[in-house]
């Protein structure tokens, strides 16, 4: 499924930016399915709801407000740092050291970033069982961002505010399109990361984004390869 790119048109990347979960691991690994529980039980537990209940009640905060987190507190003003530290208490050993991926991105052009709505300590220990966390210049992480979550456009100007990326240099890699729409508008290269072989589960079916896959200028299901091919020459 990967698309094979075209290196001259990212000729001009100087800032490489990488979403974390089911981008720079694979989505099969289903980490994110740890966290994803983890919220259930956060809004079945302070909301006493039963279990079916309390996750249609998270899928529609994470759908109105970009994430559980910032409809938990919008609606019931929560501690972040509470939630944070709660949801992100999985277990990492069932990440894989994935070396080659770490190479690829070291070989890229200028800075590297992990931009996420997870926060650090959750990117860092991720990154670092992959293997990969020292190939980057910095993570900015939701808690950088404010607590605003991307897709806003506000968080954006944040993380590129924050370090001096012009929007034109850039390239964004992601698993959800809906997150390349404010950077394909601003300028920056767009890549989808989907499964292998794009054949997502029951339980991603309520996350998908078709209306918005104009948004994106490649489409890959192997991270590793596509940076690859961008520094083969």
């Amino acid at each position: 499924m990967t698309e094979t790119p075209d290196a001259s048109a990212f000729a001009h990347v100087k800032n490489w930016v990488f979403d974390l979960d089911n981008t720079l691991y694979p989505h099969e690994t289903d980490l994110f399915s740890q966290i994803d529980v983890r919220m259930t039980r956060y809004v079945q537990d302070l909301l006493q709801l039963p279990r079916d209940e309390a996750r249609r009640v998270q899928k529609q905060f994470y759908l109105d407000y970009g994430t559980t987190l910032k409809g938990l507190m919008e609606c019931h003003n929560i501690d972040p740092d509470d939630f944070l530290q709660k949801v992100h208490d999985i277990d990492y050993s069932w990440l894989k050291p994935n070396p080659a991926l770490g190479e690829a991105i070291k070989a890229l052009p200028g800075r590297r970033f992990i931009f996420t709505n997870g926060d650090r300590g959750h990117a860092e220990r991720a990154a670092a069982r992959l293997g990969i966390l020292d190939n980057f210049d910095d993570i900015f992480d939701i808690v950088a961002a404010g607590l605003t979550p991307k897709p806003q456009r506000t968080t954006y100007d944040l993380f590129l505010e924050k370090f001096s990326i012009v929007a034109s240099e850039a390239a964004m890699f992601e698993d959800l399109a809906r997150n390349l729409v404010v950077p394909k508008k601003l300028g920056m290269k767009t890549i989808l990361v989907v499964p292998g072989n794009f054949e997502p589960t029951f339980s991603e079916i309520w996350e998908s984004d078709p209306e918005f896959t104009d948004q994106v200028d490649y489409v890959t299901d192997d991270l590793t390869h596509f940076l690859k091919q961008l520094t083969a020459a």
